[in-house]
């Protein structure tokens, strides 16, 4: 990919993470909608509600990745969560550089709390998620409702997230190369990301965040072969510290991306199951 242009890169990973999906599974009802000019899809599971509501940022490297993509995952934390999930299609980069999808995913999100009353959802029992770069910006929305004074998050779902732009951690030279994502793509990715912003704000990295009390329980899974692993479960302990409820759960075996990748893992289903009880858990 670190040879193609953005759009050629967005159309194999189309491609790509299409194939990897597995079985579709039913569910009650999809729709697209905007969220004053973002695009989102609505995923209502069987029921009267009210529902949960959970928002979904897609992984991709904040360069590729859409709501297609994310459509199978989506489906199943819908019906094994027992939520609505409004996935949200953000603007990507380069054309939409850092801070421009944070931003594009916190107006999405309120938007979706404003409107959750339309698909029978409960806004006060909201949970926000993402894997990768969705994992990034799910990280980042909850320093930036913090801040901002709202929206209330009861939880933080952080699949294999990206939390330093900096890349110091060990695993990413440790598993940096042979296991689907390599560092040299990472690279790709945030300097397409961030062009001259600094790597160290804490929305675009949040691990160097000065102060992380006060922020929603998390659950951050990792993959044991990924060279996100190390700054994940390192975000992990941090939250920890500051005194906020953490779970981390390392997949062991798997490589980034195993969470959407059901055709082929096993574990991808194992790792959704452990998100959706982590939502009814804390939703409930």
């Amino acid at each position: 990919m670190t040879d193609m242009e953005p759009s050629a890169a967005r159309a194999f990973f189309e491609q790509f993470s299409g194939a990897m999906d597995g079985e579709i599974p039913d569910i009650a009802s999809v729709s697209d909608a905007k969220a004053d000019d973002i695009p989102v899809r609505i995923y209502r599971p069987e029921g009267e509600g009210p529902f949960p509501l959970l928002v979904w940022y897609h992984g991709g490297g904040w360069v590729i990745g859409s709501v297609a993509g994310a459509d199978a995952t989506c489906r199943r934390l819908a019906n094994q969560a027992g939520v609505v999930v409004v996935s949200v299609d953000y603007r990507l980069a380069p054309e939409n550089r850092f801070p421009g999808p944070v931003e594009d995913c916190y107006a999405a999100t309120q938007w979706a709390v404003e409107h959750a009353s339309e698909w029978h959802a409960d806004a006060r029992r909201l949970a926000i998620g993402g894997d990768s770069a969705g994992g990034n910006l799910a990280a980042a929305l909850c320093l930036a409702a913090r801040e901002r004074g709202g929206p209330d998050i009861r939880l933080q779902v952080l699949v294999y997230p990206v939390t330093d732009l900096l890349m110091t951690y060990p695993s990413i030279t440790d598993n940096g190369d042979g296991y689907l994502l390599t560092a040299e793509t990472m690279r790709w990715f945030i300097d397409h990301y961030l062009g001259d912003a600094d790597p160290k704000e804490p929305l675009a990295s949040p691990i160097y965040a000065d102060d992380l009390t006060g922020l929603p329980p998390a659950l951050v899974i990792t993959a044991e072969y990924d060279p996100l692993r190390d700054e994940g479960e390192a975000y992990g302990k941090l939250l920890e510290l500051a005194g906020v409820p953490t779970t981390v759960r390392r997949f062991d075996g798997q490589i980034h991306g195993f969470f959407g990748f059901a055709a082929i893992f096993p574990a991808a289903l194992e790792g959704v199951q452990t998100a959706a009880n982590a939502l009814r858990e804390a939703l409930t």
